[in-house]
């Protein structure tokens, strides 16, 4: 009989990951004795990991590039079918995924006391923008602008917020001069994607969220900072879906800051070696 419970958070890479951080300071909290480790998948290799592991599996968290293929391995609802994308699996006798990152952003809204908003600014059209612009519309934003490096490749997207969703959208260059007022500007996009029109992009938003986490501060958070305005950044997303994982794993509940505390601490502690 298994004796240990085992998660982990999968992705390739997955080493960089500071999800081992925020479940470890779970478990510790819940005074649970569960292991929780970064393990780097391959697509290729992806069937053959989930297949083996044993009954002392609990739970995966999911990261690039397994969100769309680990659907296939679980029950989804209808959020997984919308967003077309899941980064949680939960084992068990009927395994289950679902999508925690569209709750994400909107706990990490809230925790700054956003919970509504009407217009948004998107940057970027991949995976990260789908969930995100599902947790606006769950927000009550109704007009979104994606703004994309390369405006053809964000067709699908415009077309996923106008029709799944009911959002009034346009796309334009990710370039100066394509900004219009927000209430939100939600990047999701890599570090350094959107330097080149940083302030800018701040000037038109009232509040800025920026998905990336390290290295921090990015050009979008200083500029945020310098125009007085709060800046979000990724910690605060991990934190945020990492909350509901945590409950789907465990049963637990955890707060929010005790996550984002446990992430923060850990940043501080490789900025050290």
């Amino acid at each position: 009989m298994p004796t240990q419970n085992c998660c982990a958070v999968i992705g390739h890479p997955a080493g960089h990951s500071l999800s081992p951080a925020l479940h470890r300071a779970a478990y510790r909290e819940l005074r649970l004795d569960w292991t929780y480790d970064a393990v780097d998948v391959t697509p290729d290799g992806l069937d053959a990991f989930v297949r083996g592991l044993d009954d002392s599996w609990r739970g995966l968290s999911v990261t690039m590039p397994h969100k769309v293929a680990i659907r296939r391995y679980g029950e989804g609802d209808e959020l997984v079918d919308l967003v077309g994308a899941a980064n949680t699996l939960v084992l068990g006798s009927e395994p289950i995924v679902r999508n925690t990152d569209v709750g994400g952003y909107q706990l990490a809204f809230a925790q700054t006391g956003v919970e509504s908003a009407d217009s948004a600014i998107v940057v970027g059209n991949g995976a990260t923008a789908r969930s995100a612009v599902v947790a606006l519309r769950q927000m009550g934003v109704e007009r979104v602008l994606v703004l994309a490096r390369n405006p053809e490749r964000a067709k699908e997207l415009k077309g996923f917020c106008s029709n799944a969703l009911g959002m009034l959208c346009a796309v334009r260059e990710l370039a100066p001069g394509q900004a219009i007022e927000s209430d939100i500007l939600l990047s999701t996009v890599p570090e350094g994607g959107a330097d080149h029109v940083a302030e800018e992009l701040v000037h038109h938003a009232a509040i800025v969220f920026d998905s990336v986490y390290d290295p921090w501060p990015t050009a979008l958070a200083t500029a945020a900072e310098s125009d007085g305005k709060t800046a979000l950044n990724g910690l605060d997303l991990l934190a945020g879906q990492a909350v509901e994982q945590v409950r789907l794993m465990t049963g637990g509940e955890v707060s929010f800051s005790l996550l984002k505390s446990a992430g923060q601490e850990e940043l501080k502690a490789r900025a050290q070696l």
